[in-house]
């Protein structure tokens, strides 16, 4: 598990460790790990034209003894001072070799191999200072942010159109979330962490967590040993799909299975009805429809909204689900009717799951806005339940304030059903804890869930687009290889 912590966390492990060290032994370790993956970057050091953007605080400071190791290695390095900088980084510089462009800094910046980021470190807040976004704005060449690229909130990833945007990010100590989630995501590239020893001195658990494949829950048969029957993987109801939409019940049903639902149990009006009984025939399909999709068989979890409508019968229908005293995960239409009775929620003691987008969410009375781990902490805290927010960099939220952030996530998800087959697979995933699953288990299901889903997405867009039905036959294939990684040395 990957653990990213705001910045007063990392302030406070910070002057935690500060006092034990020799003066300046943080800089230099951040610096040093800056300069290595510069150097992994470029390839070849020697020779290499390198420029540096440097502030007056302690990011401009990475960035020149960086510099200065780079220069020592061969480069050309060039430092574009905004601001006085840090006096012993900027004389290491020099005794490199590196040399300062004239103060104030040009209009026009030379073309670089290499352009180090060190304008603005992680407690910069709004967007940048015009003379450092013309910096910014007249940089020319591969750009590697210092810890966080400039004009990018570390907490929130809020950034406007003059932020940095860096092929890497070399962040010091912890991830920050701002790296995670929103625009700093795209911002920041890749990104690589320098361990500087702040681990012992950071919160045990961190506030916003990234799975690894290992942490992932699968379903797969080697993580389902004990399982004997069809009863003990995981018998799910699904709920969805209409007259008009029989496409949305196909999806999230298939992707059920494909996900390793022991059995499905579909209970819908006819048409949908139909349709799954085609193409699932290992289904066992009942056509109904208001609040007698319940007497469909004894399930252990239920997805109810995809593809279902929002009028007086699907009303009926998610009152019913939500009734039933299972683990419940609420998708799509479903969620235009929670908004509209979000007492259903509240009433709840088994758990329950929201999978919105930023439209849905908004549904509930609030806006999504910058701080998107914020919102789905809000709404999840207000209802009581987990809240999977999706998009590029999908937030999951548990009641009691855990977050995860999807690392999986791809554009080529953007795709009508998308949403069906990320229901129906985490819905799988939920029935597979079995009688008594609590928001622990929900919590799981659901980041393991968007985390296959997104794998499943890349696996078959295979660098190009892809559609709903090839997300739901790609599932496999994404299990496949989380349970690859889980056992390779």
């Amino acid at each position: 598990m990957i653990g990213a912590y705001p910045v007063e966390q990392v302030r406070a492990a910070e002057a935690a460790l500060m006092p034990l060290l020799p003066p300046g032994t943080l800089l230099q370790r951040a610096a040093f790990g800056l300069a290595v993956h510069c150097s992994r970057l470029l390839g070849r050091v020697s020779g290499a034209r390198v420029v540096l953007l440097v502030g007056a605080g302690n990011n401009g400071a990475d960035a020149l003894w960086a510099g200065a190791e780079l220069a020592r290695r061969g480069a050309q390095v060039t430092a574009v001072p905004l601001g006085e900088p840090v006096a012993d980084a900027a004389q290491a510089l020099r005794a490199a070799g590196g040399w300062f462009a004239a103060s104030p800094p040009p209009a026009d910046l030379p073309p670089a191999d290499l352009v180090l980021d060190g304008l603005v470190g992680i407690g910069g807040r709004g967007a940048l200072r015009p003379d450092a976004a013309r910096l910014v704005h007249a940089a020319q060449g591969r750009v590697v942010a210092v810890d966080l690229p400039s004009g990018v909130d570390a907490d929130t990833g809020a950034a406007d159109d003059s932020a940095v945007r860096a092929e890497l990010t070399v962040a010091f100590g912890a991830y920050k979330p701002g790296l995670l989630v929103g625009a700093g995501r795209d911002r920041a590239g890749r990104v690589e962490l320098v361990d500087i020893g702040l681990g012992p001195y950071l919160p045990a658990r961190a506030p916003v967590e990234v799975l690894e494949p290992r942490d992932v829950h699968t379903n797969a048969p080697a993580e389902r040993a004990a399982a004997q029957d069809k009863y003990t993987r995981g018998v799910l109801g699904v709920a969805a799909g209409s007259e008009q939409y029989p496409g949305a019940a196909v999806l999230c049903s298939g992707a059920a299975l494909r996900a390793g639902a022991g059995m499905l149990r579909f209970a819908g009006t006819p048409h949908p009805a139909e349709q799954v009984r085609a193409h699932w025939p290992e289904s066992v399909v009942t056509e109904a429809a208001g609040a007698d999709v319940v007497q469909a068989g004894r399930v252990q979890a239920w997805v109810v909204g995809p593809g279902l409508g929002t009028g007086d019968e699907a009303e009926a229908t998610v009152q019913a689900v939500l009734g039933e005293d299972v683990p419940v995960l609420v998708d799509a239409d479903a969620l235009t009717v929670c908004a509209r009775h979000p007492g259903w929620l509240r009433a709840r003691s088994a758990p329950t799951v929201l999978t919105p987008h930023d439209r849905e969410y908004a549904r509930f009375g609030r806006e999504v806005g910058e701080d998107r781990i914020g919102a789905a902490r809000a709404l999840a805290a207000d209802l009581g339940v987990v809240v999977l927010l999706k998009g590029v960099a999908t937030v999951v939220a548990a009641p009691d304030g855990r977050v995860r952030v999807n690392p999986t996530g791809t554009s080529a998800l953007a795709a009508a059903g998308s949403g069906d087959v990320l229901s129906g697979g985490c819905g799988a995933l939920l029935a597979s804890f079995g009688d008594g699953a609590d928001d622990a288990a929900a919590y799981e299901a659901a980041s393991s869930g968007a985390y296959l889903h997104g794998r499943a997405g890349a696996l078959s867009a295979r660098g190009a687009s892809t559609s709903a039905s090839r997300v739901l036959d790609a599932w496999p294939d994404a299990v496949r290889e989380v349970e690859a990684a889980r056992v390779s040395p």
